[in-house]
C-alpha cells in the first residue's frame, strides 16, 4: 500500500513550479508558546498514528523534491501535492483513517523549509527520522461550530483541554494564557513527554527610552559579561549525564535495560535543556527592558564549533581537546540566547565585528596580545589600566569597536594590511 501511495504522490504535475520566495514566517516570525500535554494510553496511540501519517507525507514530498536534477521537469509545489495527495487517500483507506489537516499541513512545512534553504536562511531539507521528528501540525480557525479545526476550552486553573482531530479533547497543563493564533504542533520528545505549542507572533519588550547602551561580551568561562560589569553564567551540564552515559555504556545491546537506560540518559539532556532555555529567556527578557540599544558579538558559532578531526590525508590535531571546548561553546546558549534577544527587542540589537575587542584597551585604545594576561585579567601595557578582561572587550563592543591587527579603527579609517614577512 505504501507503493501504490508513493507511486500516486510522483506523478508529476501539469503546474510549473512556484518560485521561491519569503513565506510569511520568515516576515513575520512565530513563537511557540508551549505547554505539556497529558494524553490517556488510547490518546497516546491515535497521537503517534498521525506522527506517523505526517512523517510519511512530508518524506514522499521531500523524495520528489529531492529528486529534482537540472534539466529535468521541475517537481511539484505544495498545490499540486495537496491534489496528489487527495488522490492517495482516496485510493488507500489507511491514508484516509488520519486527518487531512494534519496531513496537508506537513506538506505545508515542507514547502517552508524548501523556501528557507533557497532564501539562503535554513539548511537544505531533509528526510524525517521516527524516533526522533514525531510531531504534526493542525491549522484553522478555532472554536466549535462549523468548519472549526480545532478547540482550546479551560477546566481549572491548572488543566486545560486541546481538540485535536479523530481524537477529540486532551488535556494538558495550563501553565499561562493562550495567546491568540491559527496553529499549533503536537510534538514528542525523546524522552517521552508530550507537548502542544500554540504559534503567536511576539509583542516585542518596550526599552527604558533613556538611550542607554549596552555591549555584551559571550565566552566559555563566563557566559555573559556586560559593559556595566555584570557577568552571567549558564546553567552547568548535570553529572548525571555522565553517569546515565556509564550506565548505558555498560547495557547489553538490544536489551530491555538498554532501552531503559537510553530513555534516562534522554531525560537528563532534556532537563539540561530546559536549564538553559529558562536561563536564556530570563536574561534577554532582563537585557531587553533595560537598555534602548543592545550590541553584541557577530560570532561565527557554526565555524566555532567545527570539528577538528581534519581528513584521512591531512588529520587534524588536538581532535578530542577541540571537542570537548565545542561541547563549552554549545553548553553556554550563545545562539539562543543572541535569537530570543533580537525576537525580544527588535531593530535594538546590533551586531558587532568580535576582531581585537578583546585585546583592545578601553580606556586609551591601545591594542596589543600581551595586554590580556589571562583568561580573566587584562593590564593594558601602556597606560597600566586593569580591569576584568571580559568586561574591557563588552565595554568596546558598546562603543562599537572593530579594529584591525594594527590599531586602526575599520569604521573611522582606511585598511591596513599586516606587511609581508622579510619586507623592509
Amino acid at each position: 500500500m505504501h507503493v501504490t501511495a508513493r507511486r500516486r504522490l510522483e506523478r508529476p504535475g501539469p503546474d510549473p513550479h512556484r518560485p521561491y520566495e519569503p513565506g510569511a514566517d520568515e516576515v513575520n516570525p512565530t513563537v511557540g508558546h508551549r505547554y505539556r500535554l497529558q494524553p490517556t494510553p488510547a490518546q497516546e496511540a491515535t497521537l503517534l498514528e498521525h506522527c506517523a501519517h505526517a512523517r510519511l507525507v512530508y518524506n514522499l514530498g521531500q523524495e520528489q523534491r529531492a529528486a529534482y536534477r537540472p534539466g529535468r521537469r521541475p517537481p511539484p509545489g505544495y498545490l499540486e501535492q495537496c491534489r496528489q495527495l487527495t488522490e492517495a487517500r482516496a485510493a488507500e483507506p489507511w491514508l484516509a483513517a488520519g486527518s487531512v489537516n494534519l496531513q496537508q499541513q506537513a506538506l505545508r512545512d515542507l514547502d517552508q523549509a524548501w523556501r528557507n534553504f533557497f532564501a539562503g536562511t535554513h539548511r537544505r531539507p531533509g528526510f524525517r527520522k521516527k524516533g526522533r521528528h514525531e510531531g504534526f501540525r493542525i491549522a484553522g480557525w478555532c472554536g466549535e461550530g462549523q468548519g472549526c479545526s480545532w478547540d482550546v476550552r479551560r477546566l481549572s486553573r491548572k488543566t486545560g483541554e486541546v481538540r485535536i482531530p479523530k481524537i477529540g479533547y486532551v488535556r494538558f497543563r495550563w501553565t499561562r494564557a493562550i495567546p491568540e493564533c491559527k496553529s499549533y504542533r503536537v510534538t514528542l520528545d525523546c524522552s517521552g513527554r508530550w507537548h502542544v505549542a500554540f504559534a503567536a507572533i511576539p509583542e516585542p519588550l518596550d526599552g527604558p527610552g533613556t538611550g542607554e547602551i549596552v555591549g555584551i561580551d559571550r565566552g566559555v568561562a563566563v557566559s555573559l559579561a556586560l559593559s556595566t560589569g555584570e557577568t552571567r553564567k549558564a546553567p552547568s551540564s548535570s553529572c548525571r549525564i555522565a553517569w546515565r552515559q556509564r550506565a548505558l555504556s555498560r547495557a547489553k545491546p538490544g536489551s530491555n535495560r538498554r532501552q531503559q537506560a537510553k530513555l534516562r540518559l534522554a531525560k537528563a539532556y532534556v532537563q539540561d535543556t530546559a536549564r538553559r532555555k529558562d536561563w536564556a529567556e530570563k536574561a534577554s527578557t532582563d537585557i531587553a527592558r533595560r537598555f534602548d540599544l543592545i550590541r553584541i558579538e557577530d560570532l561565527n558559532i557554526r565555524g566555532l564549533t567545527r570539528s577538528a578531526k581534519g581528513t584521512a590525508g591531512k588529520p587534524g590535531k588536538n581532535v578530542r581537546q577541540k571537542a570537548g571546548l565545542n561541547r563549552a561553546i554549545l553548553a553556554q546558549g550563545w545562539g539562543l540566547f543572541a535569537r530570543r534577544l533580537e525576537d525580544k527587542a527588535p531593530g535594538r540589537v546590533e551586531k558587532i565585528n568580535p576582531a581585537y575587542t578583546s585585546r583592545r584597551c578601553s580606556a586609551c585604545g591601545h591594542v596589543d596580545r600581551k595586554s590580556r594576561k589571562s583568561q580573566a585579567d587584562f593590564w593594558c601595557t601602556a597606560c597600566g589600566y586593569a580591569l576584568n578582561a571580559d568586561v574591557n572587550a563588552a565595554i568596546n563592543i558598546a562603543a562599537g569597536y572593530a579594529v584591525n591587527a594594527r590599531g586602526a579603527d575599520r569604521v573611522a579609517g582606511a585598511m591596513k594590511r599586516e606587511p609581508l614577512a622579510g619586507a623592509a
